[in-house]
C-alpha cells in the first residue's frame, strides 16, 4: 500500500518549513534516514562567474546581489508533486527507461562532454577557442553545481521515496536532498553556455537539457518541480556566465568571442542512447529499485 508520510510538527519548528526533511525519513526499503550525504559542504566551494559575500549570499563578480528565480519549498505542494511521480512510475515506457539509464550513468558532465566535443569538431573550432569554450563550459558547470548544493542542503527537501515508502525507483536514489535537481540545473547551465558559442544549435541544446531533466522524473528520484526549477536556475547561472564572457577583450580591444552562427547538422546525441565513454558503474543500493528486465521490484538490491 502506498502512503504519504504526514507532517511532523518538529520539522516546522526546527527548519521553519512545512515540508518533510531529507534528514528525517529513510529511503524506501531502508530502515534509517540517510546519514551519508554526498559532499554537504560543496555549496561553499570556489566559484568562477559568481561569488559569495560575507553574509554567505551569492553576488555577481561586480558585487550585485543575485535574485535567484527558484521557488521556496514552502510554496510547493509536495504531496501533489508526489502523485505525479507515482503516476509516471506506474506508466513507464521502455524508451523512458532507456533515457533514465543514459542520463543517469555517472555525473551530468558524462553526457554533456561528448556534446561539446562534437560541436567543436563540427565547427572546426581552432585549439585556442576550443580551450576557451571548454574552460567556460566547465567553469559554468562548477558554479551550477555549487549553487545547487547550496540550496539542496539549505532546504533539505525529502526525496520521493522518502514520502512514499513503497516507491521503487528505476535507478538508485542519490544520497543528497531532492530540491533542486542537479542534473536539471547543470543541464540548464550547459545548454545556455553552449548556445552562446553555438547559437544555431540552441533549439537542440535546450531540448537535450529538457530531456536530461525529465530523466530524473522518469527515474522516480526527483519531483517535477525539482527539474522545472532546476532548469530555471541553471539557465540563470548560464546567463550570468555568458555576461562575464562577453566582457572579455583581446589586446587590441576587440571582442574575444565570435559565436558560430551558421547552422550545421551536428547530429548531437542522444539518440543513440550509448555512452561515448562506457564504464561499468556500481549500481547497487539498499533502497527499492525496479528490476527493469522484468518489471519486478528488487527488495534487496544492495
Amino acid at each position: 500500500m502506498t502512503y504519504i508520510i504526514e507532517k511532523r510538527g518538529e520539522n516546522v519548528d526546527k527548519q521553519q518549513s512545512n515540508y518533510e526533511l531529507w534528514t528525517e525519513f529513510p529511503y524506501a526499503g531502508e530502515e534509517q534516514p540517510p546519514r551519508n550525504g554526498v559532499e554537504p559542504s560543496a555549496g561553499s566551494w570556489r566559484t568562477h562567474y559568481i561569488k559569495k559575500n560575507e553574509d554567505g549570499d551569492f553576488e555577481t563578480l561586480s558585487g550585485t546581489p543575485i535574485n535567484w528565480p527558484i521557488r521556496h519549498p514552502n510554496t510547493i505542494n509536495w504531496n501533489q508533486q508526489l502523485r505525479v511521480v507515482q503516476r509516471v512510475n506506474r506508466n513507464l515506457t521502455e524508451r523512458e527507461i532507456t533515457i533514465v539509464k543514459f542520463w543517469g550513468a555517472g555525473p551530468p558532465s558524462k553526457q554533456w562532454l561528448p556534446i561539446v566535443d562534437r560541436l567543436i569538431d563540427i565547427y572546426a573550432v581552432p585549439a585556442p577557442r576550443a580551450a576557451r569554450i571548454l574552460g567556460a563550459f566547465f567553469a559554468g558547470l562548477n558554479d551550477a553545481m555549487i549553487v545547487t548544493w547550496h540550496f539542496k542542503y539549505k532546504w533539505l527537501v525529502a526525496r520521493p521515496n522518502q514520502l512514499d515508502q513503497n516507491l521503487a525507483t528505476v535507478i538508485c536514489t542519490p544520497r543528497h536532498p531532492s530540491y533542486p535537481s542537479g542534473h536539471a540545473t547543470l543541464s540548464g547551465a550547459a545548454a545556455t553556455i553552449l548556445s552562446y558559442f553555438f547559437p544555431a544549435q540552441r533549439q537542440r541544446l535546450y531540448a537535450l537539457a529538457e530531456e536530461a531533466a525529465m530523466s530524473r522524473l522518469y527515474a522516480g528520484i526527483h519531483f517535477p518541480v525539482d527539474n522545472q526549477q532546476g532548469l530555471r536556475l541553471g539557465r540563470q547561472i548560464g546567463l550570468i556566465a555568458v555576461r562575464e564572457l562577453q566582457k572579455d577583450r583581446n589586446a587590441d580591444g576587440s571582442i574575444v568571442d565570435t559565436p558560430y552562427r551558421e547552422y550545421r547538422d551536428a547530429e548531437l546525441m542522444p539518440p543513440p542512447y550509448e555512452l561515448a565513454l562506457p564504464f561499468d558503474y556500481d549500481n547497487s543500493c539498499d533502497s527499492l529499485v525496479v528490476d527493469t528486465d522484468d518489471g519486478s521490484i528488487d527488495t534487496n538490491p544492495g
